[in-house]
């Protein structure tokens, strides 16, 4: 990949474009709290050739997610479930909008 092909996924939301080290900065939490993360599986970093882990920004906002939680004292394994619930509910809730977008009339004043 060149540098012309990295910075045009930028804007990718699953672009891994953050070290451990600036994903923490960035969140004001420890690399070992990212770890932590990784071991319960809730996030699962692509690593560099090199094999650092890289984080993209919707693991980040994952991780903002599981510091607020665990900051209101939340175990750390109980606010892992608690977010892949709420993700499996949000995927759910976007399913069933399609749905009922694909099962309304197409010309809604004929239906009248």
């Amino acid at each position: 990949m060149t540098a012309d092909d990295s910075f045009g996924r930028l804007d990718d939301d699953d672009y891994p474009a953050y070290t451990m080290g600036r994903a923490a900065d960035m969140l004001g939490t420890t690399q070992a709290f990212l770890r932590a993360l990784g071991k319960a599986r809730l996030i699962t970093p692509l690593r560099s050739e090199g094999g650092h882990r890289r984080y993209s920004r919707y693991q980040l906002r994952i991780v903002a997610r599981a510091r607020e939680l665990v900051d209101q004292g939340t175990p750390i394994e109980a606010a892992c479930r608690i977010i892949i619930l709420e993700d499996q509910l949000e995927e759910a809730q976007r399913i069933n909008a399609e749905h009922r977008r694909a099962a309304e009339p197409a010309n809604p004043t004929a239906a009248a």
